[in-house]
């Protein structure tokens, strides 16, 4: 986690305490260097975490040339954070341990449209938290949507028809814990930062393609957010300028997200003949797959357009790399022939060696990200999740 320091005191020790549940067992001097610590502040620290039963040290290991360097790691299990994805269909929920490992995952079928929809997702957590008792840390909520701030919670999310939701201040009524919420793709980035490219990388862009496209910006190791909570939201660069084009969710025409989303890739798949009137994006994989010509260049196009679009993005922010997620990723090998010689020539010249990494998706991605959210509050130097990343740190018992 180079270049994500823990800064402030009481970031420090739940810092530590992350890093030792996300790596395994670590030296002293490979905790200062990756929290830019200093070696005093480390044995200090390590020193009051081993007083009070939270870390122990362990074997030794060889240095190069001097004496052993002595392993230090948990004591014992530190706990869990429960992570929940909200779609307009269903939540998904999951228990993830420190390490990152997925302990439980389900599906709860969910109308966000009901007049309970609130209500009825906090009695969801309710039912997924009981059992968990002093292991849980705390609940992490992804939405499709802007969020005000993860400490607060209060929710814009079109697709699922909420405005101005209080997803945050219900929910923790309902639970009981600690709730963090943020959008979706916020969720992914804060997973990287613990278990990804984060661990090398200081700023870095997460983009998803699927039934959306977003992007999570990570800026010198903290997510930015934006003044209201909604950055990243590139779906919604306009590509086109005739106002006679397919109308995008937001209620605008001409969005990258109303041709290259799910949507949208289906349609021109229909309007092409690809897939029948009724026809559906794995139909339009399938027949790519099988080298249908048409279904690749639907691909092929839609990644041309993603290509431009995000070297906007990339001379905007200027991240060290980018990482390519969501239940799209399934189809990459279509959509890079276009995408590929697009994205490198709209780069200057200083930016056309950036690393695009497409990571393999499964569903689980999503609830795991959200859970993240709390897993990765001892390095909230930013400040975003307040009181509730505060709450989060004191049951890790650190702070």
């Amino acid at each position: 986690m180079s270049g994500q320091s823990p800064r402030g005191g009481e970031l420090v020790p739940s810092g530590i305490v992350v890093l030792l549940g996300t790596r395994g067992p670590t030296s002293r001097t490979a905790i200062a260097r990756s929290l830019d610590l200093s070696p005093a502040t480390v044995t200090q620290v390590t020193k009051d975490l081993i007083a009070r039963g939270i870390v122990e040290e362990l074997e030794s290991v060889p240095s190069n040339g001097g004496r052993p360097r002595r392993l230090l790691g948990l004591a014992g299990r530190a706990g869990v954070a429960l992570g929940a994805k909200v779609t307009a269909d269903h939540v998904a929920v999951v228990t993830v341990e420190l390490d990152g490992t997925v302990r439980s995952s389900r599906s709860h079928d969910y109308d966000p449209a009901a007049t309970d929809a609130l209500d009825r997702l906090g009695r969801i957590l309710t039912s997924e938290v009981a059992g968990l008792d002093d292991e849980l840390l705390g609940v992490g909520v992804g939405v499709p949507g802007s969020v005000d701030s993860q400490a607060s919670g209060i929710v814009d999310a079109p697709t699922l028809g909420w405005r101005a939701a209080q997803v945050g201040p219900i929910l923790r009524q309902a639970v009981g814990t600690p709730v963090l919420v943020d959008n979706d793709v916020n969720t992914l980035a804060a997973a990287e930062r613990l278990y990804g490219i984060g661990r090398e990388h200081s700023s870095y862009l997460v983009v998803t393609i699927g039934r959306g496209i977003g992007c999570g910006i990570v800026v010198d190791g903290a997510i930015y957010r934006g003044a209201n909570g909604g950055a990243g939201e590139i779906g919604h660069i306009p590509v086109w300028a005739d106002a006679d084009q397919p109308v995008c969710t937001c209620g605008s025409t001409g969005c990258l997200e109303a041709y290259i989303g799910a949507d949208g890739l289906a349609r021109t798949a229909r309007d092409r003949g690809v897939i029948g009137p009724r026809g559906t994006l794995a139909g339009l994989l399938r027949a790519a797959t099988t080298g249908d010509g048409t279904a690749r260049a639907v691909y092929a196009e839609a990644g041309e357009l993603l290509g431009r679009a995000l070297a906007g993005v990339i001379h905007t922010v200027d991240p060290e790399v980018v990482v390519l997620l969501g239940e799209g990723v399934d189809g990459w090998e279509f959509w890079q022939s276009g995408f590929e010689p697009s994205f490198r020539r709209s780069l200057l010249p200083a930016r056309k060696n950036v690393q695009v990494l497409v990571e393999p998706w499964t569903e689980d991605q999503w609830a795991r990200g959200a859970a993240s959210l709390v897993l990765a509050s001892p390095f909230d130097a930013a400040g975003n999740g307040g009181e509730q990343s505060r709450l989060v740190r004191a049951r890790l018992g650190a702070s």
